[in-house]
């Protein structure tokens, strides 16, 4: 489990159910609140739940753009493809995705401060990653893509135009 600089904030990223289980601990977070998960490349979409992503708006991506997609076996998936080349080089890589969410606990402010992040978390993760501090940053917009018509759930990076959403 790692606290990365994502093209939007900060993340506390993993892979498998352990990283989920350790994260959801270390965040006091809800057992029933999904994680977003961060993907290489658009292909990914169909390879995790079955489907393309709308094209209209996979073609915001990279970028901070969250879609909350259908999944093959009944409920929806929350993915990301970032814009950083070298996150979605580290994805590829591991061929799998990263489960991510902003590094925070539940229901406090998303940590933007490098020395915050540390005092807070560094002894609980095993990587800071150093990006710099993001007091300008805003998280990916989120949009749920699993029904007609589209809509916003969280307003962030991403100004969608309204013709995508239709």
């Amino acid at each position: 489990m790692a606290v990365i600089p994502c093209d939007t904030i900060y993340g506390l990223v993993g892979t498998g159910p352990r990283a989920e289980a350790r994260i959801r601990r270390l965040k006091r977070r809800a057992d029933d609140k999904p994680f977003l998960w961060l993907v290489a490349d658009p292909s990914w979409a169909r390879r995790l739940t079955g489907r393309d992503a709308p094209a209209r708006l996979a073609r915001h991506w990279p970028g901070p753009l969250t879609l909350v997609l259908p999944s093959e076996g009944g409920g929806t998936l929350a993915l990301r493809v970032p814009a950083s080349p070298w996150l979605r080089e580290l994805i590829a890589g591991l061929r799998q995705p990263l489960a991510s969410t902003s590094v925070n606990r539940a229901g406090e402010p998303a940590l933007w401060r490098v020395a915050d992040i540390v005092a807070e978390f560094g002894t609980d993760v095993d990587l800071v990653l150093d990006g710099g501090d993001l007091p300008d940053a805003e998280p990916s917009t989120i949009v749920d893509a699993a029904s007609r018509p589209f809509r916003i759930l969280r307003q962030g990076a991403l100004r969608v135009p309204p013709a995508d959403l239709g």
